[in-house]
């Protein structure tokens, strides 16, 4: 099969598109045709030799959390899904498998490829709602999830001002539209992101410098800001408002300079907030959406990881197979 493959650590430049083994379902495992796959930083990041020492790669590593395809093979005792099923959903590779979720890990041998493998009893794979073409459900799993994930964590009134730090990427234009429907949101943005920014929601697009923020806001949800750099972000908060993120390394409260944020770092990996029916279903109803910015075919999947890391993109990058 034809897949995007690293064969060392490094930069995504060093990513080749080639043909290799197909993977084939164990126990408890599906084979899945992928039929489009968005990009995420792990596809970056754990490949980058970064995490190498908690996480060791196997090589050839073929990169890709979140996909839709079409079930093309059940391995030993699946009996939760048949051939020809439509799915889509998001798993990690199988190198992250200790912070994968302690009960229903979601892992998987890559899905940018023309197929992938992937544990059959998890709450982040789903059918795929016919109403969601294979390129918005691809680029839905992870910014659902997240999105849902957040308001969930989050106790945020009607009414209430809420900056969003980073609001031009996957979650953020997911994110936007659900608080504007009741909040005033002020956003982070490049100007030539703005237009589209407000489009979504935003009451006001702001640059990135910290300068520019808003004061005495209720709550912040972080998208992009690593957690050890947050004390500008918190400084916006009014005291005792909340500071809602989902970036490494975890934000620890002394980091902040201040002891009355309502702090809350976001992380599911057990589905315990919801799952990939959950977001089918919440998409179905037309309250969560992901936003495409730029496609790929297959053979541009290496460029599409190389863009993701060294270009400022817009919503998602989806990946067609």
């Amino acid at each position: 099969m034809k897949a995007v493959v690293t064969n060392d650590y490094g930069p995504p430049e060093t990513y080749t598109v080639t043909e290799i083994p197909a993977p084939r379902p164990g126990p408890g495992q599906i084979q899945v045709r992928i039929a489009a796959a968005s990009i995420n930083p792990a596809d970056v990041q754990v490949p980058s030799g970064e995490f190498r020492e908690q996480f060791p790669l196997e090589f050839p590593h073929v990169p890709g959390n979140d996909f839709a395809g079409t079930v093309s093979e059940l391995g030993p005792g699946v009996t939760g899904y048949e051939v020809g099923d439509e799915v889509f959903g998001q798993a990690v590779p199988r190198a992250l498998r200790a912070m994968a979720g302690a009960e229903r890990p979601s892992l998987t041998t890559g899905a940018l490829a023309e197929y992938a493998v992937f544990e059959a009893d998890t709450p982040f794979i789903a059918m795929r709602p016919q109403s969601l073409s294979v390129e918005d459900a691809a680029a839905l799993p992870t910014v659902g999830l997240t999105v849902r994930a957040m308001l969930a964590s989050a106790e945020v009134e009607p009414g209430a001002s809420v900056l969003v730090v980073g609001a031009s990427g996957g979650v953020g234009t997911a994110l936007l539209p659900v608080l504007a429907a009741f909040a005033k949101v002020t956003a982070t943005a490049r100007p030539e992101c703005a237009e589209r920014v407000r489009e979504l929601g935003a009451a006001q697009v702001i640059g990135y410098d910290s300068a520019e923020y808003p004061s005495d806001v209720d709550a912040v949800f972080n998208l992009t800001l690593p957690g050890d750099r947050l004390t500008e972000a918190a400084a916006a908060l009014r005291p005792g408002g909340q500071l809602v993120t989902i970036t490494f390394p975890v934000t620890q409260p002394e980091w902040l300079g201040r002891d009355d944020v309502d702090l809350r770092f976001v992380l599911d990996m057990d589905g315990r907030l919801g799952g990939m029916r959950e977001v089918a279903e919440a998409a179905e109803r037309g309250e969560l959406a992901a936003r495409i910015g730029r496609r790929y075919m297959l053979d541009e999947g290496a460029q599409a990881v190389r863009d993701f890391a060294r270009r400022h993109t817009f919503g998602k990058l989806v990946v067609r197979v």
